[in-house]
């Protein structure tokens, strides 16, 4: 499940005088959009601006789905991934203004079978702790579990697996991403409130919003005839994939929304809990409202940059950061193919959403922030090409890693007598968390099968000595693999160790958190 910040493109904006400026005209945004499709080679985009509790720009670009061709529009649903942990956020704010938990609660109290990797973290780990990324353990630690998704992992085997993994952090030290205790997070809704999180998000903050094509995963969409599909570069070209989204993850980044829906959902969040025509109607208290935007656990911050940025948090589901003196929440989102991002400057009663069925953050960054720019005022720069650069150069650098390494391995296949035996590394290996891989021979090629993740399935390549490539045979992950063997005194293998070989593989790709030891 990814997160993605990436800062990104902007048009000029000529201020008028300091009373009176001339903000990005829907034409405008439709000439960005246009061309961010283009540049970052993304099918299909849906962008909004809400502006004091208006929709005041709401629009698709491009298509849904490139085998249909079928457009995008105000009302296409997408998948918006981690922006569901806004809703996970909300909803337990909902049980402690009824007074059925509160944020410090311990985890334990209501779920006992709840364990991390120390005992004393176990005992301290509150909700506000599930929500804050802080735990202690790695960038996206155990997200193998339900990602790239083709699992059968349970919410269950989660929340026990969890206690396996290793802390590379002092508990409440550090950031790092975290979707497992987002999924543990909706267990404790459900415990407190007797309704599973999907029910509870549907009937207790989509229904009262008038959010009627929101669901909270997509396998409870029952139409799906304006349903975004994503889309992959797939051997260096871009297509669709299959819909293949994890429902054990539906609190950390199950929700499928559109435009008219995540308005409404803003426009509440902008007023600090209230809704309906006349704001008479209360989803949540500002009490708790003030704590989700409250910063929790915080951030690193580079150079000020042209928003003239000096903090960075994580809140209660959202992320907070300064922007030439304003206050911004926001969220990114990322699945298989399709990515988004919503943002708010509540001083300024604005917010932008950007939705889009290819992976790629430069994209939904790069019409979020021309939009900014022309309500903030900043000025001067061509960002979509300073994006493009960057993403270019970022790709070019990832490349001549995996190059260099395909290349070994050709010249290594190519020396005569060269043939790596894989007698002494076949077999079936486990994983404490993960479980069982086999290593086996199919039709005279080295091969690695995942028992629970069957996406994670391909040719081993020998590369040097003890270590292979894992080539996935899915393309679409761009995840190939080391896979590290680690022998016994007798030369037979022990173990095996992995890490992704490209630094732009999705962090929830955890290669790094596996620890298989050799059962047979």
């Amino acid at each position: 499940m990814k997160k993605i910040i990436i800062p990104l493109s902007l048009l000029s904006v000529l201020f008028i005088n300091t009373v009176s400026a001339q903000f990005i005209t829907s034409a405008q945004i439709d000439s960005v959009a246009k061309k961010t499709l283009a540049t970052f080679d993304v099918p299909g985009i849906s962008v909004a601006v809400i502006k004091d509790g208006k929709i005041i720009h709401a629009a698709g670009y491009g298509v849904s789905s490139m085998a249909t061709g079928q457009k995008v529009d105000e009302n296409t649903l997408f998948g918006i991934a981690s922006n569901s942990k806004a809703f996970t956020a909300a909803a337990l704010a909902m049980m402690v203004d009824e007074g059925k938990l509160r944020w410090d609660d311990k985890v334990t109290d209501y779920i006992p079978e709840f364990k991390l990797y120390n005992p004393y973290v176990t005992e301290e780990f509150t909700i506000r702790d599930l929500l804050t990324h802080r735990s202690g353990l790695g960038l996206g630690a155990g997200d193998l579990m339900m990602f790239p998704d083709s699992n059968n992992f349970t919410r269950k085997d989660i929340i026990h697996n969890l206690r396996y993994l290793k802390a590379v952090s002092s508990f409440r030290s550090k950031f790092d991403y975290d979707n497992n205790l987002y999924i543990v997070a909706g267990e404790v809704l459900e415990k407190v409130s007797g309704m599973t999180w999907e029910n509870f998000v549907e009937q207790k903050i989509m229904q009262p919003l008038g959010m009627v094509r929101s669901v909270a995963s997509v396998s409870r969409l029952k139409d799906k005839s304006n349903l975004a599909r994503p889309h992959a570069p797939v051997n260096g070209k871009v297509q669709n994939i299959a819909i293949d989204w994890s429902d054990i993850a539906n609190a950390a980044g199950g929700i499928c929304s559109n435009l008219t829906d995540l308005s409404k959902w803003v426009i509440m969040q902008m007023n600090n809990g209230k809704y309906g025509d006349d704001l008479s109607k209360k989803m949540f208290s500002e009490k708790v409202h003030h704590e989700m935007w409250s910063p929790q656990t915080i951030l690193e911050v580079g150079a000020p940059g042209s928003y003239n940025t000096h903090f960075n948090a994580y809140g209660l589901g959202w992320f907070l950061a300064d922007v030439k003196g304003y206050k911004q929440v926001s969220h990114t989102g990322g699945l298989a193919g399709m990515v988004t991002q919503v943002t708010l400057i509540p001083e300024m009663k604005l917010a932008i959403i950007v939705l889009t069925n290819q992976q790629s953050g430069a994209a939904f960054s790069a019409i979020t922030n021309t939009i900014k720019d022309s309500y903030l005022g900043v000025t001067g720069f061509d960002r979509i090409k300073q994006m493009h650069d960057r993403v270019k150069q970022n790709e070019a650098e990832a490349k001549k890693i995996t190059d260099d390494i395909w290349a070994s391995i050709a010249a290594e296949q190519k020396k005569a007598g060269n043939k790596t035996s894989i007698d002494n590394f076949t077999g079936t290996y486990t994983d404490k968390w993960f479980g069982d891989i086999i290593i086996s021979v199919k039709n005279g090629k080295a091969w690695f099968d995942a028992v629970r993740s069957p996406k994670l399935s391909g040719e081993m390549l020998p590369y040097k000595g003890n270590t292979f490539i894992a080539k996935w045979n899915d393309r679409s992950m761009d995840a190939d693999a080391y896979v590290q063997f680690e022998l016994d005194t007798n030369g037979k293998a022990s173990g095996i160790k992995m890490n992704a070989i490209s630094p732009l593989t999705d962090f929830s790709f955890d290669f790094q958190d596996l620890d298989f030891k050799r059962v047979k």
